[in-house]
C-alpha cells in the first residue's frame, strides 16, 4: 500500500520533463554526469542534530563569554510566590481576561491586584535574558555569515550564477560537484535545526509564519533535489543567506547596547532586504522561473509546484516588509506607538533589559522608545529623528 502511494506521488509524469525516467537521472558510474541521489536527503537529519549541538557548544563557551565581557548580564527576572492554583490556570493558558482574574480573585480570597502581579510575574519567568538572546542572534549571524560566504566562493566560478539561463540549459542532465552537495546538505540541516529549535527557542507572535517558512524552504530543496534542479537553489539560498547575516547582527549589537553600530548595521539591512527579497527575489528568480524556463524546458506540473512554494516565499517576505513598513510610518507620523505588531509570546514589558549595563552609548531616559514588531526585549533601532526610536526585533525575517 505504501509502495503504491508513493509510486503515485513521485509520478514520472509530475516531476519530470516529458521523455524522462527515474532512471535517466538516477547516479550511476556509467552515467556522463553526477546526477543527485535523493536517498542523500536523509543525511541533513543527523546534521541537523549536530548543528544544535555546535550552537549549544558556541552560545555556552564562546557567546556567553563574549557578551558577559561587552556588558550584558545573564539577570532573570522575580519568580512568582508558589500558588498551585494560579499555577494552573496560567498552563491553562497564559493570556488571561478581566472575567477571569475576577473570578481567581474571589476563589482564592485575594485582590484582582494581586493576581494581576502574580500574572506578570509568572509570565516573565518565561523570558529568556538578554544574554540569551544574545547568543541566539549570534548564532544564526555567524551561521548566515558562513553560510553565506561558503555558497558565494563555490559558485563565483558557476555560469548559472552569471547567467540564470544556465539553470535551465541542458537540465535535467546537469552534473553535481562536490562543494555545491555540501552547500546543499549544510543549508538543509540548518533549516531542519531552526525547525526544530524553534519549539524551545524564544516564542515569537509569528511562531507559525516562521514555522510555514522553514517548512516551504526544506520542501523547496528537497523537491530541487530530486528532480535536480540543484542549481536555481543554490541561487535562492545565497539570496535569502546575504540579508540574513545584517538582521541578527544589529540585533546583537542592540542587547549589547551599541546603538550607533547597531544603526549603522541595521541600515544596511534594510537596503539589502530591499534589493534581495523584494527586487532581485521576485523579478530575477521568480522571473527566470515562470518567464525563462518555459522557454528553454519543456513544460510538466512539477513546475507549477516550485513556483507556488517561491510564490510562498514571497508572500512572507512582503508579510513582514509590511511589519517594517507599518512600524516606521507609524513612528515617525505619531512620535509614539502602543503595543507590540509582532511580539513575543509574553505581554510583559522587556523594559528591565533595555539597559542592564552601562555603556557610552546607552540611549538616554528623554527620549522616546516606540515598541515595534518583535519585542524580544524591544531591540530598538535608532531612525532619523532626533527624540524617536524605531525597534526592530527577532528574525522579522528568515
Amino acid at each position: 500500500m505504501l509502495r503504491l502511494v508513493l509510486d503515485k506521488f513521485w509520478d514520472e509524469q509530475v516531476w519530470l520533463p516529458p521523455n524522462t525516467t527515474w532512471e535517466d537521472i538516477a547516479p550511476g558510474s556509467d552515467k556522463a554526469v553526477v546526477y543527485a541521489d535523493y536517498r542523500h536527503l536523509l543525511y541533513p537529519l543527523p546534521l541537523a542534530l549536530v548543528l544544535i549541538v555546535l550552537r549549544h557548544f558556541l552560545e555556552k563557551y564562546w557567546f556567553a563569554p563574549f557578551g558577559k565581557s561587552l556588558g550584558i548580564k545573564n539577570t532573570r527576572p522575580k519568580k512568582a510566590p508558589n500558588n498551585q492554583k494560579l499555577e494552573l490556570a496560567y498552563q491553562t493558558s497564559s493570556r488571561i481576561k478581566h472575567k477571569q482574574i475576577c473570578a481567581l480573585a474571589k476563589q482564592l480570597d485575594l485582590t484582582e491586584r494581586q493576581v494581576e502581579r502574580w500574572w506578570r510575574l509568572r509570565r516573565s519567568q518565561d523570558k529568556p535574558s538578554t544574554l540569551v538572546k544574545f547568543c541566539e542572534n549570534m548564532w544564526r549571524c555567524t551561521f548566515y555569515l558562513y553560510n553565506f560566504s561558503y555558497g558565494f566562493f563555490i559558485l563565483w566560478d558557476k555560469e548559472w550564477l552569471w547567467n540564470i539561463d544556465h539553470c535551465y540549459i541542458g537540465y535535467p542532465h546537469q552534473g553535481l560537484s562536490n562543494d555545491v552537495w555540501w552547500y546543499y546538505m549544510i543549508s538543509a540541516a540548518f533549516y531542519w535545526s531552526l525547525t526544530i529549535s524553534q519549539f524551545w527557542d524564544v516564542r515569537r507572535k509569528d511562531f507559525w509564519q516562521m514555522f510555514v517558512h522553514h517548512i516551504a524552504t526544506i520542501a523547496l530543496l528537497s523537491f530541487s533535489w530530486v528532480c535536480n534542479l540543484h542549481r536555481i537553489g543554490t541561487l535562492v539560498l545565497l539570496l535569502h543567506d546575504c540579508a540574513d547575516i545584517f538582521l541578527d547582527a544589529a540585533k546583537a549589537a542592540k542587547y549589547a547596547n551599541y546603538q550607533k553600530f547597531c544603526d549603522c548595521v541595521f541600515a544596511v539591512f534594510t537596503l539589502l532586504w530591499i534589493v534581495t527579497r523584494l527586487g532581485f527575489y521576485p523579478f530575477y528568480i521568480i522571473w527566470s522561473t515562470s518567464i525563462r524556463a518555459p522557454m528553454l524546458v519543456p513544460m510538466f506540473p512539477a513546475y507549477y509546484i516550485f513556483n507556488s512554494l517561491l510564490c510562498l516565499l514571497l508572500a512572507l517576505h512582503m508579510v513582514w516588509t509590511w511589519l517594517i513598513v507599518q512600524v516606521a510610518y507609524k513612528a515617525i507620523s505619531a512620535g509614539q506607538m502602543e503595543g507590540d505588531i509582532r511580539s513575543s509570546s509574553s505581554e510583559i514589558s522587556d523594559s528591565s533589559h533595555h539597559s542592564n549595563h552601562s555603556t557610552p552609548n546607552r540611549v538616554s531616559n528623554n527620549k522616546k522608545l516606540i515598541q515595534g514588531p518583535g519585542t524580544e526585549g524591544g531591540v530598538a533601532l535608532l531612525i532619523p529623528c532626533p527624540t524617536v526610536y524605531f525597534p526592530l526585533d527577532r528574525s522579522i525575517i528568515h
